[in-house]
């Protein structure tokens, strides 16, 4: 969708635009400064906008702008593009880049030979491409910045970039036309890996696994977080904020705008507890249990899950190893899949393991078997002089504060707490039904001061993603009984 030049007000279906109505299905949207940018789930990319750069892939005295997509290039798995770049980089399925646009700076990564042209009109391909998985890449006006993730190494991500120097966005202080490794020896240890990173228009942020924030670039608008306003030509780390009852960096996000940035938290949800504590498995710090297959290949599985599926019988564990040592890497990821799912994938495989594998454990009881201990079901909340117990499944369920605490990485042994909020009995007695059953009591008078006490409590209890949304509900029966 974009707005209709003809109608502020109105909007138009771009996709619909597109002639060929058989490549109407839109698979991602990508954005430059004046430009737009289409990928179709046919694998065609077009583009929509201004074209003064050559941004199009056209002449730009042929073709200025256009307020139709225009076919860009065919066989395209991922555009690349930014909100401050004139210019536009398509991955095709062989990884291959090629792009055009504008190249003042070499932000393109054409080389020493391209970089006098300021405009690339037509699509050409990046030939000295580093070696690896290409993640991302992301633009600042002058400067293109490229994560690169090499499989051979544990797997290990490198950042390159290319462009002017001047203009504070590389992490080094040389210009450079092709994409070069940023190097800083806050990369260079072998377990800390780069998570997220994002590129604002001359400044750029990364976080990695071991919980460090670095930046480098311009920083005259403190949007580096360092405190100052001094630029830094080099990557350099940055105080992160203290994480919240040892929340999982993983989760963490950085966002750079033209002169702000922005860190920010996204938590799992347990809307579906059967695909989000697969995905809650998938951290690294419970992957320390290595099988080998027929042919030498090193598979690393979950200890967590293996302890409570086997019963946590090291026996069964042997015996789990003698059976993956004869089966290919296929059958083995098979066999893991039925562990981590409790589904029976492959019926001759599955009776070849049944006698290891507690088949009948549903995921939900193996959640509870491992977050909840079973001799302290009820989680205590003091406060004043009486006591409130909720089970912990249903604070982890409906408040992030407690999420985080009970599903942290270090087990929690606790099973009691005091509430320090100020809400009244009578507010906490609403919450507490409300946590339970999503609704209000009927006979409860709802006033003014009770809703604005609930609404510091939802921010205490961290509420604010549950569903319905209790203030709603409060504002609702309020306006009734009045």
């Amino acid at each position: 969708m974009n707005i209709n030049p003809k109608n502020p007000k109105e909007f138009i279906n771009i996709s619909s635009l597109i002639e060929d109505k058989n490549d109407r299905i839109i698979q991602d949207i990508v954005s430059g400064i004046g430009s737009i940018y289409l990928l179709t789930s046919n694998q065609n990319a077009y583009g929509i906008g201004l074209n003064n750069f050559g941004q199009l892939g056209f002449d730009s005295e042929t073709l200025y702008k256009t307020e139709k997509p225009i076919l860009m290039m065919k066989n395209v798995s991922k555009i690349f593009s930014g909100n401050y770049s004139n210019h536009v980089i398509f991955l095709n399925s062989n990884q291959e880049l090629f792009v055009c646009g504008y190249n003042k700076y070499g932000q393109l990564g054409l080389g020493e030979s391209r970089k006098e042209e300021e405009k690339i009109h037509k699509l050409t391909q990046i030939q000295n491409i580093p070696k690896g998985k290409i993640i991302d890449i992301q633009y600042g006006w002058a400067h293109s910045i490229m994560l690169i993730e090499d499989e051979n190494q544990n797997p290990k991500r490198k950042l390159y970039s290319c462009g002017d120097y001047e203009y504070n966005g590389l992490g080094k202080n040389r210009d450079t036309y092709e994409f070069t490794e940023i190097k800083s020896s806050l990369f260079e240890n072998d377990d800390d890996i780069i998570l997220d990173f994002s590129v604002g228009n001359f400044h750029t942020l990364i976080l990695t696994s071991k919980s460090k924030l670095i930046g480098f670039g311009d920083n005259l608008f403190a949007q580096l977080g360092t405190g100052d306003t001094n630029n830094q030509l080099i990557p350099i780390q940055i105080e992160l904020p203290k994480l919240r009852f040892n929340e999982n960096i993983s989760n963490y996000h950085v966002s750079c705008g033209y002169y702000n940035s922005f860190l920010y938290y996204s938590s799992l949800s347990f809307s579906n507890l059967e695909e989000d504590l697969i995905k809650l498995f998938e951290r690294k710090e419970f992957c320390n249990i290595s099988f080998k297959t027929e042919n030498g290949e090193i598979i690393e599985a979950h200890k967590l899950i293996l302890k409570y599926r086997l019963n946590q019988n090291e026996n069964q564990i042997e015996k789990l190893q003698e059976i993956i040592s004869k089966k290919s890497i296929k059958e083995s990821n098979q066999i893991f899949e039925m562990i981590y799912s409790n589904k029976i994938i492959n019926p001759k495989l599955y009776f070849e393991i049944k006698e290891i594998i507690n088949s009948n454990e549903k995921i939900e009881e193996t959640m509870k078997r491992i977050y909840l201990n079973e001799n302290e079901k009820d989680f205590i909340i003091e406060r004043k002089e009486k006591q409130y117990k909720f089970p912990k499944l249903i604070l982890i369920m409906r408040s992030e504060l407690y999420r985080g605490m009970f599903l942290s990485v270090t087990e929690d042994t606790s099973n009691k707490v005091r509430d320090y909020s100020e809400l009244s009995n009578k507010s906490f007695q609403i919450l507490e039904y409300w946590i339970y059953s999503n609704q209000i009591k009927d006979e409860i008078q709802i006033t003014k001061e009770i809703i604005e006490e609930l609404e510091i409590g939802i921010d205490y209890f961290q509420l604010n993603q549950t569903n319905p949304n209790l203030i709603d509900l409060l504002i609702k029966k309020f306006n009734n009984q009045n």
